[in-house]
């Protein structure tokens, strides 16, 4: 889940943090993170990512899944069960990307409400999100049975219920909705916490994971069946065709005839996709809680941000929400305060908190993923992005409609989840020009500068300087050791900021992130930031041409 709906306010924390669970940064930092193996310095609660041997990269497979994540996986598995060979690459580890950093809410109560859905969608098209998220749920469940995969899995309900007062209409008519929708859900006077709720819904057969653990499981499925997993393979380009054609940053080229691109955001498309959804960081807390204080399920409030939470296990208490717009906050750890804050409002016999993270996630203009084929001419190359905070349902229905569609078979949901789809209404319109305006002002960072100074970075952190015209990004190790390569984005020529959540460099442009010492962790971009010899010096074409071609997502 994510706490997105629409644009987040600033807030500042609203109780201080008492010395004795107050907030110590440097208690959480452990030394300098392997970018192969995670996509920030933050440490998630679940199960570390697996560092197990690669498989020998084939030339050849009747599929290329490039992504070792819960979409790629899903879609490998599923494939390999269609009787297609399948190879899974991946830059880094088994699961060093975004499905570590999810906190795994398996819902049919999506993130984005439905009665939003009716309005952009119809409520047929609610219908099918429904039904597709609900058919995910199941499928994880058989899955993890089939293949004894011990995860966590747990069904469990889930709670809706208002952030305000003001909001109980809101609630009322995400009732109304869903009913029409096809989901069991029941009107409540208040929600099963220490705290008056006000009156909420409740949603029954949602469920819950370990994700890591699911992953793993999954991992050994796919190998079991025969498919290669392949890690620390750094796909740079795609070409379409028949076969398709897979190059990797060390030359070496896999053919397949059809391509699954499974990266969070795609790294095969300069602009089409990048300016249909947006990219947002989502933050999470786990605090320790004594067994049974709270019951079991999933929680959301329907504030903006958003709050949401779950338990792990019986003693922790995980919270996330307070997202913003990636790069584009200068104080990125205040979303952990306020976490907190709003934590200890409401639980006040909450006790320290153990683990802190945060995650990536795609907000589309019209609340749906996008799974399919890629725009433009592809014909065998697909995508599965925009996951709007419900990745791992979303990323088993990529599974289930990427094998139906490169297996040529009818699938309901194929229209609904088609990354070549038009907007269609003014709510999604809207969310689509304030989204891409916000990416168009970021490009003013070229002609109105502001950079750090040369000295004063402190050891651990980074800043973009200002060689001339030319935007450097510098990070001071713990040693104090200097590290410097160009500030600019080789995607689209956005300029970096530094993430000192992370300790990460973050494009306030389309999202793509970079470690410390300039390697790539998240697309869009697919090459690392270049080392100063090769940076460019000229403006990047986005700022001397303007934003953007004109995107697939039209107005009807």
């Amino acid at each position: 889940m994510s706490g997105h709906r629409q644009r987040p306010r600033q807030q500042l924390p609203r109780s201080p943090l008492g010395s004795s669970r107050g907030w110590h940064g440097s208690r959480f930092r452990h030394g300098m993170y392997n970018a192969h193996q995670t996509s920030g310095e933050s440490e998630p609660s679940w199960e570390k990512s697996s560092v197990s041997a690669s498989d020998p990269l084939p030339s050849t497979a009747d599929v290329c899944v490039i992504g070792a994540g819960m979409a790629g996986l899903s879609t490998a598995y599923n494939l390999l069960r269609a009787g297609r060979s399948v190879a899974v690459l991946d830059r880094g580890d088994l699961g060093a990307g975004e499905t570590a950093r999810t906190t795994a809410h398996l819902a049919s109560a999506v993130d984005d409400k439905f009665y939003l859905l009716e309005r952009m969608h119809g409520r047929l098209g609610a219908k099918l999100v429904y039904e597709s998220h609900a058919a995910a749920i199941d499928q994880i469940e058989h899955i993890a049975a089939e293949e004894n995969i011990d995860c966590d899995f747990a069904r469990i309900d889930g709670f809706l219920f208002p952030a305000h007062p003001r909001q109980a209409r809101d609630i009322e008519r995400e009732f109304e909705a869903a009913t029409r929708a096809g989901l069991h859900v029941t009107q409540l006077s208040g929600a099963p916490l220490p705290f008056d709720s006000g009156p909420c819904l409740r949603f029954a057969r949602q469920a819950q994971i370990e994700p890591m653990k699911y992953l793993h499981g999954l991992a050994r499925a796919v190998r079991k069946m025969g498919g290669l997993i392949c890690t620390n393979a750094h796909v740079q380009t795609i070409e379409e065709g028949r076969p398709c054609s897979v190059r990797l940053a060390d030359g070496v080229t896999v053919r397949a005839n059809a391509v699954v691109v499974a990266t969070n955001t795609p790294i095969n498309d300069v602009f089409a996709m990048h300016t249909k959804q947006a990219p947002y960081r989502s933050y999470v807390i786990a605090v320790e809680i004594a067994p049974g204080s709270i019951e079991p399920g999933l929680y959301w409030d329907s504030g903006d941000p958003y709050h949401y939470l779950r338990l792990q296990g019986n003693d922790l208490l995980i919270v996330g929400g307070e997202d913003h717009k990636a790069g584009q906050a200068q104080k990125p750890e205040e979303s952990w305060q306020r976490l907190q804050a709003w934590t200890e409002d409401r639980f006040p016999f909450t006790r320290h908190v153990r683990h802190r993270w945060s995650g990536h996630i795609q907000e589309p203009a019209d609340g749906l993923a996008f799974i399919g084929l890629n725009p433009g001419h592809d014909k065998h190359v697909f995508i599965a992005t925009g996951d709007s905070g419900n990745g791992m349902t979303h990323g088993a229905i990529a599974g289930m409609l990427l094998t139906d569609l490169i297996c040529e078979r009818s699938n309901p949901w194929a229209s609904l989840y088609d990354p070549r789809r038009k907007v269609s209404s003014l709510h999604a319109m809207r969310d689509f020009l304030k989204e891409n305006l916000n990416v168009a002002m970021r490009y003013g960072d070229w002609l109105l500068p502001k950079a750090a100074s040369e000295h004063g970075i402190l050891p651990g952190s980074g800043a973009v300087i200002r060689r001339g015209v030319r935007p450097i990004a510098v990070y001071v190790d713990e040693g104090g050791k200097r590290h410097e390569c160009s500030a600019i984005c080789p995607h689209l020529g956005g300029i970096v900021a530094w993430n000192r959540a992370e300790r990460s460099w973050d494009c306030p442009c389309h999202g793509s992130r970079f470690s410390p010492y300039g390697e790539v962790m998240t697309g869009p971009a697919a090459r690392d930031l270049a080392p100063l010899g090769d940076s460019p010096q000229e403006k990047p074409r986005a700022v001397e041409e303007g934003f953007a071609e004109p995107s697939s997502i039209e107005a009807e």
